[in-house]
C-alpha cells in the first residue's frame, strides 16, 4: 500500500501543467486553478493568455532607427515634462541606453503593436481578398489592461487568429502553447486561397473565343 497521504500530490508531480496532467487534478482534490499560474485578465475577467505582457512586447512603436524617442519630439504638448527630459538627452530613448536601468514598463509612453500578419499562437497567416468584406482571419489581441481602476497607458497588442483568440479568452489557452492551426481555420484559409486563384485565372468570354478587341 502506498505511504502517500490521501489527497496530496506526489512530490514527482511536474511543475508545468498541461491538459493531461490537469485532468488528473480531481484525483487529488486540487482545484485546477491552483495548478496553473495566474494569467493577466481583461476587465471582464477573461484571460489574455500571458503572465507578463512585457515579455511579449516588441520594441516601442515610438523608437526610431537611431535610438531616439519619436513621441517626445512629435507630441511635446502631451507631456511637456517628459519631452523636456528627452530633449536634454538629445531625445535618446533611455530603455535602449546600455547604461540605463529602464525597461519598457518604466516608460510612461511605451506602446508596442505587433504588425506581423500571422497568429502568434498557431502561425496562421492572414488572407484577405480584394473587395472582400468577409471577417478577417486575424484579430488584434490586447495583452495589457487597466487594473483596479487605474489607467494603463501601455498598449501591447499582438495578432491571434479568431480561433486561437476564442480559446485564449474562453479557456486556459496560452499565447505560448505549441499549437497548430485549427482544422476550421485551415479549411477557411484554403477556401480563400482557392477563390484567389480562381479570380487571378479569370478569362473573359471575348478572350476565350478570340474576339478580344
Amino acid at each position: 500500500m502506498s505511504t502517500q497521504s490521501a489527497g496530496k500530490i506526489p512530490s514527482t508531480t511536474p511543475t508545468v501543467w498541461n491538459d493531461a496532467t490537469s485532468a488528473c487534478a480531481g484525483r487529488f482534490n486540487t482545484p485546477r486553478a491552483l495548478l496553473i499560474p495566474a494569467m493577466e485578465k481583461t476587465p471582464q475577467g477573461t484571460s489574455v493568455g500571458v503572465d507578463d505582457p512585457y515579455e511579449f512586447a516588441g520594441v516601442c512603436d515610438h523608437l526610431t532607427g537611431e535610438g531616439t524617442c519619436r513621441y517626445a519630439f512629435d507630441h511635446y504638448e502631451h507631456d511637456p515634462a517628459f519631452a523636456r527630459e528627452r530633449a536634454e538627452a538629445e531625445y535618446a530613448c533611455p530603455v535602449v541606453d546600455p547604461e540605463s536601468e529602464w525597461s519598457w514598463a518604466d516608460c510612461p509612453h511605451f506602446r508596442s503593436r505587433n504588425r506581423d500578419r500571422e497568429c502568434v499562437r498557431c502561425g496562421l497567416e492572414e488572407k484577405r481578398l480584394a473587395h472582400d468584406d468577409e471577417r478577417p482571419l486575424l484579430e488584434e489581441h490586447h495583452l495589457s489592461y487597466a487594473r483596479d481602476g487605474d489607467t494603463l497607458s501601455h498598449e501591447i497588442t499582438v495578432y491571434l487568429c479568431r480561433w486561437c483568440h476564442a480559446k485564449v479568452h474562453d479557456s486556459w489557452a496560452r499565447i505560448t502553447d505549441d499549437a497548430a492551426p485549427d482544422s476550421e481555420a485551415i479549411a477557411t484559409l484554403e477556401e480563400r486561397h482557392s477563390r484567389e486563384q480562381s479570380e487571378l485565372g479569370f478569362e473573359s468570354a471575348a478572350k476565350r473565343y478570340g474576339r478580344d478587341e
